[in-house]
């Protein structure tokens, strides 16, 4: 059985936020920026793992956000 979730949030810089997340994805996930959003799909087989790499996605999100706010704050300079 395949399962997928999608996670959708909206980003002022919302380039900044996919590229700081990409190099934590694992191979069963894709994230991309659309816009003002941040997409990333989350594929396995097991429930649990999806659930697992999910709540680590939602941790590095606010890992993300951070960095991208410094970022933007130290160019504001």
């Amino acid at each position: 059985m395949k399962i997928e979730g999608k996670i959708t949030t909206r980003h002022r810089d919302a380039a900044c936020i996919a590229g700081a997340l990409s190099p934590d994805n694992l191979r069963s996930m894709e994230t991309v920026a659309e816009g003002d959003r941040v997409v990333t799909t989350i594929t396995g087989t097991q429930l649990r793992s999806v659930i697992a790499s999910m709540d680590d996605y939602l941790m590095n999100l606010a890992v993300a956000e951070d960095t991208c706010s410094l970022h933007r704050g130290n160019t504001n300079r």
